[in-house]
């Protein structure tokens, strides 16, 4: 048997490229991924942290539409998570006042920029971003967030399904274990979207949209 990338090779390593309009996304970048001793605490969202600050920044300084997503419950029993939470309960913290469901201080949202709330794994799934993504006529999506094999992989399929371009920055989506991400990063570049370096997507934003402030 061949490795994997020599497996898939021809088959399914096709690049999408970015369209025209792109926009950031920033998927689920609370504390509750980055706080040591936390259940879901993360070690490759903590180093990807700072590279989804700079692709956020750029984005900004170039005046791209920068969207960010959290996941949030209510009720005692978190209802609305549905059968997610019965899978997955450690989500139940994903609540209004639990510290650890707030944004990171590096990945702030500013107070122009739209917060999706969502509460399973795709940013599409029961939100208005698709909606709002058309009525931007917005085609490409930079993602970077957490986790690669959770909400990244959830939606950058969606997105794809939806009509729109995922480009998934590398180093600026982690997971809390090397392997599922390494995999996930793999599939998503195969078969749904383009997993670029960092470098790769800052020198298409210089070339393509000129900072404006």
């Amino acid at each position: 048997m061949t490795d994997a990338s020599a497996n898939y090779a021809g088959v399914w390593d096709n690049r999408l490229g970015f369209g025209e309009r792109p926009a950031i996304l920033s998927i689920d970048l609370v504390q509750a991924y980055t706080t040591p001793g936390a259940p879901l605490y993360a070690p490759g969202v903590v180093s990807a942290l700072p590279h989804a600050a700079r692709i956020i920044d750029e984005g900004r300084r170039r005046s791209l539409p920068v969207i960010h997503t959290t996941i949030r419950y209510s009720g005692p029993d978190c209802q609305d998570g549905g059968i997610w939470v019965l899978k997955s309960p450690v989500m139940k913290q994903m609540t209004a006042g639990n510290p650890l469901s707030e944004f990171c201080p590096e990945v702030l949202p500013a107070d122009h920029e739209l917060v999706i709330v969502k509460q399973y794994a795709s940013a599409f799934f029961g939100t208005s971003l698709h909606a709002t993504l058309t009525a931007a006529k917005i085609d490409t999506l930079i993602m970077v967030g957490c986790s690669t094999s959770g909400c990244i992989r959830a939606s950058a399929v969606d997105a794809v399904q939806y009509g729109f371009r995922p480009i998934v920055v590398r180093e600026g989506v982690g997971d809390r274990h090397p392997d599922p991400h390494e995999a996930n990063l793999f599939d998503i570049n195969s078969k749904y979207g383009d997993v670029l370096g960092i470098d790769e997507v800052l020198n298409h934003l210089a070339e393509n949209h000129p900072a404006l402030v």
